[in-house]
């Protein structure tokens, strides 16, 4: 399921249907010993519970079956969205709070026609070509301005959910194709971690979370994402027709 956009009264508004979200926690709950998947019914009942009665039937939606019945859902925006994120795990809500935040900014952007695969691609070699020049320019300044190519590292980067969609391909595909190129790998709790050489050379940049709560006490939460450098690398692959 996919994250909706949609125009209120010309107001651009980043939501997320119900049916995404379930989505997003049942695929947090893949690598548990005994996972447990969770049904768009019970997510629905829980809603006015967190959000109360009042607030939620705000929020009231429906979309079609693949029968072609209608039948309801919630459309929340990004506040609600994390709070019923929340109401599972603080790793579910900082998930969708990205999520959300990276549509937030597409809004921001020219519109692109992301159903054109070629047009994704050579917009990737573009914005490559860009960077390689800016660059050669950073090298010529002096040492203070190494500071700029710091800031860069940390900007344009997307989850393996986001790559994948990017380049066209399965997520699934995506994350054991890095495993196998020796990019990240799998710690003990089956979580994507990314191998120190990869972080050193721009291949991915880990993101921290601020400390949240839990019931263990403060813990941060981490995720790894893909830089345009290594998409990049990746969609050229892909151009010459090797399998990812």
């Amino acid at each position: 399921m996919l994250a909706q956009i949609q125009n209120d009264n010309n107001t651009d508004q980043v939501t997320m249907v119900s049916l995404e979200l379930v989505d997003y926690i049942n695929d947090s709950r893949k690598f548990d010993e005994k996972p447990v998947q969770l049904r768009h019914a019970d997510f629905m009942a829980k809603v006015p519970k967190v959000l109360g009665i009042e607030t939620s039937e705000k929020f009231r939606s429906s979309y079609l079956a693949g029968n072609g019945e209608q039948r309801p859902c919630y459309r929340f925006p990004k506040r609600e969205a994390c709070l019923m994120a929340m109401s599972y795990s603080y790793e579910l809500q900082a998930q969708v709070f990205d999520r959300m935040t990276a549509m937030e900014d597409a809004l921001k952007k020219p519109a692109l026609n992301l159903d054109d695969p070629a047009f994704l691609r050579q917009a990737l070699l573009g914005y490559t070509e860009k960077v390689i020049e800016l660059e050669h320019k950073v090298q010529s300044l002096e040492p203070k301005a190494k500071g700029l190519d710091r800031i860069a590292d940390c900007t344009n980067v997307l989850g393996i959910r986001e790559s994948a969609k990017v380049l066209k391909i399965g997520q699934n595909q995506l994350a054991q194709y890095l495993i196998d190129h020796k990019v990240v790998y799998r710690d003990q709790y089956s979580k994507i971690q990314a191998y120190q050489k990869s972080i050193d050379q721009k291949l991915v940049h880990v993101v921290t979370s601020a400390p949240r709560l839990t019931e263990s006490g403060e813990k941060v939460f981490t995720q790894v994402k893909l830089t345009q450098k290594l998409i990049t690398r990746i969609a050229k692959w892909l151009e010459k027709g090797v399998a990812a």
